[in-house]
């Protein structure tokens, strides 16, 4: 049950996120801003990983471990880059529900790339976050 605090305080930080960098993007080159966040989070999660013992895990890693962890880095470093200059460019209440198609998106990769089983539940969800999107943005 722990995931589902997780997830819920992982998408009030999302939508914080959507808000604060609105503002804060307000005159900058949305590159520049994109640098300075990812500095502020490469000193917070390091700094979580020393305080926790993390650190100790790091000769473990395998090369398929870097190659994927370095490529999950490259597309999240994409996604920030696109995500800000969305929202210089266009209202938070529609750039946040068009980056939540990332969910129905990963939903489909996850059957595709990793043989996950598609559930009925799941793309009638899916479905929904399309439909829902649609609805906000036109």
């Amino acid at each position: 049950m722990m995931w589902w605090i997780y997830a819920l305080l992982s998408a009030l930080f999302a939508a914080l996120t959507a808000i604060l960098a609105k503002i804060g993007i307000k005159g900058v080159n949305t590159d520049l801003a994109t640098a300075i966040r990812t500095v502020v989070i490469l000193f917070v999660a390091w700094g979580i990983v020393f305080s926790r013992g993390g650190i100790e895990s790091l000769p473990a890693l395998t090369r398929q471990n870097w190659l994927f962890l370095i490529l999950s880095g490259i597309a999240t470093g994409l996604s920030w880059i696109f995500y800000f200059k969305a929202l210089q460019l266009g209202k938070v209440s529609q750039v946040a529900p068009v980056d939540k198609l990332s969910v129905a998106i990963a939903i489909l990769f996850s059957v595709i790339f990793l043989g996950e089983v598609l559930t009925w539940k799941a793309a009638i969800g899916a479905i929904l976050i399309i439909g829902g999107t649609l609805v906000l943005i036109l």
